[in-house]
C-alpha cells in the first residue's frame, strides 16, 4: 500500500536511551531533516510558529552540562542523583534538537483571530508535537536512536540557553530531542486493546 513506507518510519520511531556520540549520517543530513520538518509540518492558520535549534557534539554536551548545573541548584540531592545519571546518558549522545514556539507569532495570531485566542496555546502545542514527531521518525529511519526530554521546567536553564545561543526572548522552549547512534535497543512496548481506543461509525 502507498502509505506503508510512511508507517514503517512511524513504527520504527522508538524511545532509545543507550546512545553514543556518533552519527551514521552527516551533520548536513541532520540539518536537512530538521529544516524539512519545520518548513512543511502543519500549523494553526499556517502561523509557522515552530522554531528549532540543532546542537551537535560539544554544543550538545554544553546544554546538558547547563541542565545538570541548574538541577543541582534547584532540586533536592536525592532527585539530583536520579536525574544526574539520566543527564549523563543524554550528554553521552551525539546531539540534541531544541524545539521552540515563537510567542510573537502566536500573539499576533491571537490578535487577528480573537474568537479562538483561548485555544491558540493548545493548538501551538499540537503543532510543536507534530514537528517533534516528524524529526524523531525521520532520524530513526536514518539509523539514529533518540529520546524526547522536557527540561524546560527550569526557568534559569531556559534563560541560559537563550543567552548562550543567541535565541530570541519570545521563543518558548518546548522539548529536547536527544539523538545518537544506538548502542542498545528500545524497551519492550505493550499496547492497550486498540478496540477500546478506536471507534468506527457508518461503516
Amino acid at each position: 500500500m502507498a502509505s506503508d513506507p510512511f508507517f514503517s518510519a512511524v513504527l520504527g520511531r522508538r524511545t532509545v536511551y543507550a546512545l553514543s556520540d556518533s552519527s551514521p549520517i552527516p551533520d548536513s543530513r541532520i540539518q536537512e531533516i530538521v529544516v524539512k520538518a519545520i518548513k512543511h509540518s502543519p500549523s494553526t492558520f499556517n502561523v509557522q510558529s515552530a522554531r528549532a535549534v540543532i546542537l551537535l557534539k560539544d554544543e550538545h554536551r554544553k546544554f546538558w552540562d547547563y541542565a545538570l548545573e541548574f538541577i543541582k541548584a534547584a532540586l533536592p540531592e536525592e532527585v539530583v542523583k536520579q536525574l544526574g545519571a539520566r543527564i549523563a546518558g543524554f550528554r553521552a549522545a551525539y546531539g540534541s534538537v531544541l524545539f521552540f514556539e515563537a510567542k510573537a507569532d502566536l500573539d499576533a495570531l491571537a490578535q487577528e483571530h480573537a474568537i479562538v485566542a483561548p485555544f491558540i496555546t493548545e493548538w501551538s502545542d499540537t503543532s510543536s508535537g507534530i514537528n517533534q514527531f516528524a524529526v524523531w521518525a525521520a532520524l530513526s529511519a536514518e539509523g539514529l536512536g533518540a529520546n524526547l526530554q522536557h527540561y524546560n521546567f527550569l526557568p534559569p536553564l531556559v534563560e541560559k540557553v537563550k543567552a548562550e545561543w543567541n535565541i530570541p526572548q519570545d521563543w518558548l522552549l518546548k522539548s529536547q530531542l536527544v539523538f545518537g547512534t544506538p548502542t542498545g535497543g528500545p524497551r519492550e512496548k505493550t499496547f492497550k486493546p486498540v478496540e477500546d481506543r478506536v471507534k468506527v461509525y457508518g461503516q
